[in-house]
């Protein structure tokens, strides 16, 4: 059994002492926590707390008795999801991403400097993906209809005026005075892409400056970040895990089912998959991940795993190899090995799973 640390649990002092019985015999996988296999011979102890952020579950998870502020800094740290959710959500009217997207075809308009700088990243990245990655691309995602969860086949009207508000050279940022110019009405952001990314780089930040060197933190499954190793309990004594933190992968076309597991070390994982949102046309499924190049949903790929060394460069680039494809994807990864993949592509006329891998050692992966 696993108890979820709240605020009010934790100011009456019961929160962390609860946490401390608590045993836990796996590591989270992508996708569904409940699907945990045992990881290790020995037992886990682990303190877990959470909190709805996001439109998922957030959770921190370190080794009990480590951390004497364990609870208190990881209750500190789910704090500033909600900060960053009211900065970066589309869906919040008072965001600053609303402000931006209301305000920046006007005239330049003046970011908070580490939003800026989330910016400029996305910026590179979409210039590095050839365009798989574009932080403008709201203007399809409603006329197909996933604005609504109501996927729909657009006529070609409605497609080439959604493509004309869309694309990285409709966005002039100047970092001498740290602004934003839309170069045309009708541009916005999203960034749904690299938001959870983002808010775990931000989480992972409090804990590690505030002594908490080992520890895992998710975002609704798909995104995850792992700093140290947990400690185990093989033989009736703690000791370090030297392998890390094992993290699942679920299966595209079986969500109960994993694809994979791997460890992570000091590294950050992400899944973007067809699974989460899609629609059937005249026997056609059609996913939500839409190439911002062709105004299209993107094909070729059911899922794509991202192993970097920053939960928002991984959450990035599982977007944008989704778009990609396994080839180019994987050529990506080639002149980068610090970037691993994991990519799930169909078997055309089997209806199996076929499953490329690029920058991953054998002992760190095993496909099930």
């Amino acid at each position: 059994m696993t108890r979820k640390g709240s605020r009010r649990d934790f100011l009456k002092g019961k929160s962390a002492a609860d946490a401390m019985t608590d045993t836990i015999r796996a590591a989270t996988p992508t996708g569904r926590p409940e699907d945990q296999r045992p990881s290790t011979s020995g037992e886990s102890y682990f303190v877990r707390v959470t909190r709805p952020a996001m439109a998922c579950e957030f959770e921190v998870r370190f080794s009990a008795g480590k951390y004497d502020r364990g609870t208190e800094l990881a209750l500190a740290a789910l704090d500033l999801v909600e900060t960053l959710e009211h900065q970066l959500s589309v869906f919040r009217e008072s965001s600053e991403i609303c402000r931006i997207n209301d305000t920046a075809a006007q005239g330049p308009v003046e970011v908070e400097e580490r939003l800026f700088t989330l910016l400029e990243t996305t910026m590179q990245l979409h210039d590095e993906t050839d365009g798989a990655l574009d932080l403008t691309s709201g203007p399809l995602w409603e006329v197909w209809g996933f604005a609504r969860r109501e996927g729909a086949i657009p006529d070609e009207g409605q497609l080439a005026e959604a493509r004309r508000r869309v694309g990285y050279d409709l966005v002039r940022l100047d970092p001498q005075h740290r602004t934003i110019h839309f170069q045309k009405p009708g541009v916005g952001l999203n960034l749904g892409s690299v938001g959870k990314g983002y808010a775990l780089d931000r989480c992972a930040e409090v804990l590690v400056e505030n002594g908490i060197d080992s520890f895992l933190i998710h975002g609704g499954g798909s995104s995850v970040l792992a700093r140290g190793a947990p400690v185990t309990l093989g033989d009736g004594t703690p000791e370090q895990d030297q392998t890390g933190w094992e993290v699942g992968i679920v299966h595209p076309l079986r969500p109960e089912r994993r694809l994979a597991k791997l460890r992570l070390t000091n590294q950050a994982l992400a899944t973007s998959g067809s699974w989460a949102q899609s629609f059937v046309h005249e026997g056609r499924r059609y996913s939500h991940i839409l190439d911002p190049r062709s105004g299209r949903p993107a094909e070729g790929v059911l899922s794509a795993t991202v192993i970097a060394p920053t939960a928002t460069l991984a959450d990035a680039l599982s977007t944008a190899f989704f778009v990609l494809g396994p080839d180019k994807a994987i050529e990506f990864c080639r002149d980068r090995p610090e970037i691993g993949a994991v990519l799930a592509c169909p078997i055309r006329h089997s209806g199996g799973v076929e499953i490329r891998t690029v920058g991953l050692p054998d002992e760190e992966l095993t496909v099930l």
